[in-house]
């Protein structure tokens, strides 16, 4: 009999194995779910074309994210007349939602009601922590209206499905706003919980946040959901991943900025992870890392025209690509000048890199001279004053803000010479045929 129970046991392991390796994590953003006829249509995405099991990551709904910011910003300077408006805006847009896609005595309501019930606790309190532990306790609520909402409509429309908090299973450390996942806990628990729900349900979860050994929230960086659904994929060894977006794939360059730019239909892990290295938007820059470490392929596809094919990326060594174009704003230039007697050399060169590095500064390109140290960064103000602040005593720095980073990947010289030409470039860098220009935010391109 026990020979029997040991050899059933391994039968059914190999099934479960044999099923999880056929299953797909999707993720929907905001703008996918940004009203009741949104998540109708993702709901008639999933019913139609994922007869797998099915892991999906969903962001928070619409501009919830930056409405969020606002409760926040109006929280941290204790304005209370600005807190209730942005906060009532918030639920608002959820109660629409809500009326047109549930009945009114439906289990959602009440729960929609206590999740804001335990925000206003929060908030009627004078602040006691930092700004960001307060951002990811606060702005986190999106994520869990957004989830709620979507996993009952799917159970509401049979697509049998299981809320789950994502901060049970991602695990960070506590450096809010860009924590940083515990790989080796975090593939513990998504093994340990979710596993067992894909058997018979598809798991509806958030994205962009994470939990600490604390059971504190903590965000991934923002649009961090993209990452979050790259982390269940290579937890789980998923078999694809797909970002549903507004747009029908990549592109070569943002369609905001310019005219009818092409679909690329297929890329490369490296040339996708050069691409969200400079600053394209269209996928988060930590997402392909997990992805090629298992090649697992990744699909860019659109929630408004769901049967195109989109962008495939996975492996491939033999791609010849058109010329791509990032356009990476708010951005700040660097001057930093010795005020000793020496060059900007080696040794202060450790020294600064360390300072940028402790204050978290995201440093996108550099050049020096004899004389001095010219860095373009993200433009966090406040990380680049306390950066000032540590410098003053041995460096001037001069600062210059409100500027754009420009990309050119695989470019032609007429390109080039297009998007140079009667501007003013603060900064130039060519390696090969990659060449980045920054200028004012501006310019027109």
């Amino acid at each position: 009999m026990n020979r029997f129970i040991f050899v059933l046991s391994k039968i059914v392991d190999v099934f479960f194995h044999d099923q999880l390796q056929s299953m797909q994590v999707l993720k929907f953003g905001g703008a996918s779910i940004k009203d009741a006829a949104g998540v109708r249509n993702i709901a008639e995405i999933v019913k139609n074309k994922y007869p797998y099991p099915t892991l999906i990551v969903v962001s928070a709904s619409g501009k919830t994210t930056n409405a969020m910011e606002l409760v926040l910003d109006a929280y941290w300077q204790q304005n209370q007349e600005d807190i209730h408006q942005a906060l009532n805006a918030v639920k608002a847009h959820h109660q629409a939602i809500v009326q047109e896609l549930f009945a009114a005595e439906h289990p959602i309501v009440d729960e929609m009601h206590d999740i804001f019930i335990d925000l206003e606790w929060i908030l009627e309190e004078t602040p006691q922590d930092t700004y960001d532990y307060l951002y990811d306790q606060i702005v986190s609520t999106g994520e869990m209206l957004s989830t709620l909402i979507v996993a009952y409509y799917f159970n509401d429309v049979g697509l049998n499905s299981q809320w789950m908090d994502v901060r049970d299973c991602i695990r960070t450390d506590n450096n809010y706003r860009d924590a940083q996942v515990d790989w080796v806990e975090t593939l513990q628990a998504v093994q340990i919980k979710v596993a067992p729900m894909l058997d018979t349900k598809i798991v509806v979860t958030q994205g962009f946040l994470g939990g600490t050994s604390e059971n504190f929230t903590t965000t991934l960086g923002r649009e961090g959901s993209d990452f979050t659904a790259a982390i269940f994929s290579y937890c789980l060894d998923a078999e694809s991943m797909t970002i549903w977006k507004d747009v029908p794939g990549v592109l070569t360059a943002d369609p905001r900025i310019f005219d009818n730019p092409p679909l690329i239909e297929a890329l490369s892990y490296t040339e996708a992870l050069e691409m969200t290295y400079y600053g394209a938007q269209v996928i988060h820059p930590k997402t392909i890392r997990p992805l090629q470490n298992k090649m697992i392929p990744l699909h860019v596809k659109s929630f408004l025209q769901a049967d195109k094919s989109g962008t495939l990326i996975q492996s491939y060594s033999d791609i010849v690509y058109p010329p791509m174009i990032v356009v990476k704003n708010q951005q700040a230039l660097l001057k930093i000048v010795s005020k000793d007697f020496y060059f900007v050399d080696e040794g202060k060169f450790s020294e600064l890199f360390s300072l940028l590095a402790s204050y978290r500064i995201k440093v996108n390109m550099t050049q020096n001279t004899a004389l001095a140290f010219s860095v373009c960064v993200n433009n966090d103000e406040s990380k680049i004053e306390q950066l000032i602040n540590a410098l003053a005593s041995s460096y001037t720095v001069e600062v210059i803000d409100q500027l754009k980073l420009i990309t050119i990947r695989h470019s032609e010289d007429t390109l080039y010479k297009d998007l140079r030409a009667n501007k003013k470039i603060y900064l130039e860098e060519k390696i090969r045929s990659n060449i980045q220009l920054l200028m004012h935010q501006d310019e027109k391109l």
